[in-house]
């Protein structure tokens, strides 16, 4: 939910998500596959409150970042989680006919990239305006979180992934996990997988692959 690429594939494409949070939060459920709304959706899930930060059905992908365009100031509380909406968002049918709906008054600034009928969309609420934007899903692209990466970090991190791809035209699944586990290992504040004086980590990488008519995903729990 902090770090998120996506790279396009001859079959499909690859996503990858590191999830960044403080050590005290209650571990995750490793994936597994429900039924919302008669679809199947599958996902790693939050036993606090019972959302998560990605997610697939059978035709689409939903996965969550921290606030939106910049870092804002955090409310005590909120009406409702962040991860849930996601939730809402992969088990119904049109995902942006939904969002253009849907009242998100009293939830958290986020950021969603939605990968639905082969397309790429980032979707972003800054607690005053939702925005929805269509991406390149020719090109990749790569996601930090505006609440834990200032703007000169973030495009840092743009430059990291950027020689990545030049050096891997066509990198594996494989190859892009271990991106987003150890560039930059020694940078334990900015680097892909962070650890803040033992209280902030990065406590598992998510990856859906998409070639043609399947999603499968992958997880790998760092929590420690």
């Amino acid at each position: 939910m902090c770090t998120v690429t996506y790279i396009p594939t001859k079959e499909g494409c690859i996503i990858t998500s590191n999830r960044d949070e403080k050590i005290t939060r209650e571990r995750a459920l490793p994936p597994t596959e429900y039924h919302i709304e008669g679809k199947k959706i599958t996902f790693p899930k939050d036993p606090k409150a019972g959302g998560t930060w990605i997610a697939h059905s059978e035709t689409k992908i939903v996965v969550l970042l921290n606030g939106a365009q910049e870092k804002h100031l955090p409310k005590p509380n909120y009406r409702k989680s962040r991860g849930l909406v996601v939730l809402e968002l992969i088990s119904v049918e049109n995902s942006l006919q939904y969002w253009e709906s849907v009242d998100l008054t009293d939830i958290e600034p986020f950021t969603i990239i939605l990968f639905e009928n082969n397309k790429l969309v980032q979707l972003q609420w800054n607690e005053v305006e939702k925005t929805e934007e269509v991406i390149d899903e020719k090109q990749f692209h790569i996601w930090s979180s505006s609440t834990l990466y200032f703007k000169e970090i973030r495009e840092q991190r743009k430059t990291w992934f950027h020689n990545f791809m030049q050096n891997k035209s066509n990198p594996t699944g494989e190859e892009i996990l271990h991106f987003h586990q150890f560039t930059e290992s020694e940078n334990k504040d900015f680097g892909l997988q962070i650890n803040r004086n033992n209280v902030l980590k990065t406590i598992s990488i998510t990856q859906c692959q998409v070639t043609q008519n399947n999603i499968e995903m992958r997880y790998l729990d760092l929590f420690e």
